[in-house]
Order: structure tokens, then sequence, then C-alpha cells
């Protein structure tokens, strides 16, 4: 258990650092990537959550979160640069 609270940690910082990409993103693409980083740190969170709970509960949302972030990388990166809505 200490690896996955390790884990758990590391993911907080990685999350921290994007935050700070997210606010002081020269561009909107870099605001966009860490944006997508973000919400991957966020998924493998909730995978390390549910490996320290014994749960298969949040396995659950890190599948639909998964799928969900997918679509939504793809609409960003086509609103990035200019693409149809």
């Amino acid at each position: 258990m200490v690896l996955v609270d390790g884990g758990l940690i590391v993911l907080g910082l990685a999350l921290a650092a994007t935050l700070v990409r997210i606010v002081a993103g020269p561009t909107d693409a870099d605001r966009v990537v860490a944006v997508d980083l973000a919400f991957v740190v966020v998924v493998g969170a909730l995978a390390l959550l549910a490996l320290r709970l014994d749960s298969t509960v949040p396995l659950v949302l890190v599948l639909v979160a998964a799928l969900v972030g997918f679509l939504t990388t793809v609409a960003l990166a086509r609103r990035t640069e200019g693409g149809p809505s």
C-alpha cells in the first residue's frame, strides 16, 4: 500500500504542475494539452484509488472516463486547429 500511496502523491504533484500550465500556458494549444494531461492524471488517480480501496466501483468510472476523455481530446484538438465544430 505504500507504493499506491506514493503513486497518489506523485499524481497529485503532476496535477499541480498541469494546473500551472493551464493558467500560464502561452497558447491555447498548450492549455488543451495540459487539460488532457490533467484528465489522464485524474483517471490514473481513480485507478490507484480503486486499488487502494480494494473496490471495483471506481474502475467502472475509469472505463467511462477513458472513453469520454478520448472523445473530448479529439473535439478539443479539432476546435484548437480551427476545424468544423
